[in-house]
């Protein structure tokens, strides 16, 4: 990776601590910070993602949607395909929940291989969490909710990185294991 890369890169972590700093995961207790480096780390260690824009992008790829960042900030920063990247990654906000979920899943086939990286790394990084660390107000057929939803989703990304894809399936099924158990 070029200099100007790894540059790009540590600009982004730096933007996004900046802008995430006041955030916690939905555990209470994490920093959200940690959220996008585990995705950034997860595309490098386990994909073999060495492209630093779309590096950059999922460290970015939280930032419009949750703390108000825009396109035009991201483009002007870090250049047009990591602001592509994010927004592909980003959900309307303006829309119902429900409709932003099911717009995941219809989208999803159709995203660019980097931002199907990202969403990929992403959906393992929450499934990792919720098993570690579940959201605090979350039920057990919430958690399940969203472990359905998300093989949903992850199945349309699916093409783009074969590793990533392993991982998921393996997260998704330690976490069915878990939440499926009889009580």
């Amino acid at each position: 990776m070029s200099e100007d890369g790894l540059d790009s890169i540590f600009r982004a972590l730096k933007f996004a601590a900046a802008l995430h700093r006041d955030q916690k995961r939905k555990d209470n207790i994490s920093p959200y910070i940690n959220h996008p480096i585990d995705v950034a780390e997860m595309l490098v260690r386990v994909g073999g993602v060495s492209d630093s824009e779309v590096l950059c992008a999922a460290l970015l790829h939280d930032t419009v949607e949750d703390v108000g960042a825009t396109r035009e900030q991201i483009e002007k920063l870090f250049g047009d395909r990591v602001a592509s990247l994010v927004m592909e990654c980003t959900d309307d906000k303006s829309l119902p929940k429900a409709k932003r979920k099911e717009l995941q899943v219809e989208n999803a086939p159709h995203k660019s291989d980097g931002a199907k990286t990202i969403k990929i790394a992403d959906k393992i990084s929450n499934i990792s969490d919720i098993m570690i660390a579940p959201p605090v107000d979350w039920p057990k057929q919430r958690i399940i909710d969203y472990l359905d939803w998300s093989e949903r989703v992850v199945n349309g990304l699916r093409g783009a990185n074969k590793d990533l894809e392993e991982l998921y399936d393996e997260r998704l099924t330690e976490a069915r294991k878990k939440y499926l158990e009889k009580d």
